[in-house]
């Protein structure tokens, strides 16, 4: 009956938007649910970045010598640097190394390297 009172689409049947209104009301309760489960997903702590893998003892004893070997060919004119390098990696173990560093990546090794070289090359 109201369908053809005042109506500009010319006789065009009205819908009712209450249907829409409802999809649209559950639609943002199912987001807010997704979104709420994904707040309470329990993640690691721990994140690796770059997936680097973690250095064996093989990997960390040819890094020293590569690193000394290179430190010694920056300070060869000094021969006090290069005695200190040769007595460090005379004396470097590379078990007491690994403990204390464990689970160690290729850029943290360098970190620790040069943290360990630096009082020895100034």
């Amino acid at each position: 009956m109201f369908n053809s009172v005042n109506n500009p689409f010319n006789n065009q049947r009205i819908t009712s938007s209450t249907s829409s209104d409802s999809n649209k009301h559950h639609e943002q309760q199912q987001q807010q649910q997704k979104e709420k489960n994904l707040l309470e997903e329990e993640e690691q702590d721990e994140v690796k970045i770059g997936g680097m893998p973690i250095l064996t003892e093989d990997d960390v004893i040819f890094l020293v010598n590569d690193y000394i070997t290179k430190l010694k060919g920056e300070h060869s004119d000094n021969e006090k640097i290069v005695q200190k390098l040769d007595k460090y990696l005379a004396k470097f173990d590379v078990k007491k190394f690994m403990k204390q560093n464990p689970n160690m990546t290729s850029p943290d090794f360098y970190m620790v390297m040069f943290n360990e070289t630096e009082g020895l090359v100034k």
